[in-house]
């Protein structure tokens, strides 16, 4: 039973990994949202492949941010607030019921003011390559995996 509770967790990492890679190219979907759900579940499923994700030059940097210190880069901040504004313009001209529309605009627009209230990133994990595998292992095993494991 571990071994299929295992699988269903990487599977769903994978589907999910699959969903971020979609969302850098379509600005409607959340890429840092689906990698951070990723590694969720990839680390009851796989822990290789969260630990790939973690490493992954594009992936990573926010990833890490958010577990080590709850933070999100100024870049992430201001693309997220922009679409947060796009998206509020489009139900504002779309959703027919007034209601709705406010509900939604008014959830949206705390949703940006929570994103924006966090903090930015002091520093990354030194994930930085390594002259060989063993020197990567220490790397490792010395910055990084202390801070994760207290949660």
């Amino acid at each position: 039973m571990p071994n299929l509770k295992h699988a269903i967790y990487a599977s769903l990492a994978a589907v999910s990994f699959a969903l971020g890679v979609v969302g850098l190219f379509l600005p409607v979907m959340p890429t840092t949202g689906f990698m951070l759900l990723a590694v969720w579940l990839a680390s009851r499923g796989s822990p290789r492949f969260a630990n790939w994700i973690r490493r992954h030059p594009r992936f990573g940097p926010p990833i890490l941010a958010w577990e080590d210190e709850r933070a999100i880069p100024r870049h992430a901040k201001w693309m997220a607030a922009t679409m947060l504004v796009v998206s509020s313009l489009v139900i504002g001209f779309t959703v027919g019921a007034l209601v709705l529309r406010l509900l939604l605009i008014v959830g949206l627009f705390a949703l940006g003011l929570w994103i924006i209230t966090r903090p930015e990133p002091r520093g990354a994990c030194p994930f930085a390559a390594a002259a060989d595998a063993a020197a990567q292992r220490r790397l490792d095993e010395a910055s990084c995996a202390p801070r994760r494991t207290g949660r």
